[in-house]
């Protein structure tokens, strides 16, 4: 009876590795109006730092501190943080990071309200691209 119970347990881990391992996000389709939209702020040494700030205030329990995917409340959420370090997410245009920060979609919050000054955002953005 114990091994059966044990087969079975080592089977469902096994089955959970198998599924993160091959886990890929949903496509989040940004509109091209937005993903075309152009930073008007330069990606300089006053902008990063408003952007940090912002990012430890709003994005760090999720999305971590160098932005791997693995802060405090990654585990929590239903969907994957995503990985800002990762080529794929580095090769957005800088609207479509924007677009996904303002919006927003399932777990990760619209940003619209909470940080309604858009050079906010972009600074934002221009922090976020420091963690490749």
């Amino acid at each position: 009876m114990n091994l059966m119970i044990m087969g079975a347990g080592l089977m469902v881990v096994a089955s959970l590795a198998f599924t993160n391992a091959n886990y890929q996000p949903k496509p989040w389709p940004v509109p091209d109006a937005q993903k075309n939209k152009a930073n008007p702020l330069k990606g300089d040494a006053s902008s990063i730092a408003v952007g940090k700030t912002l990012y430890n205030t709003h994005c760090k329990s999720c999305h971590g501190t160098k932005g791997k995917g693995d802060g405090s409340k990654a585990a929590q959420l239903d969907t994957e943080c995503g990985d800002f370090t990762s080529s794929a997410f580095q090769a957005q245009t800088d609207g479509a990071m924007f677009y996904k920060t303002f919006e927003g979609r399932k777990d990760m919050p619209s940003f619209k309200k909470k940080i309604p000054e858009a050079d906010e955002i972009w600074s934002i953005v221009n922090y976020m691209r420091t963690l490749k």
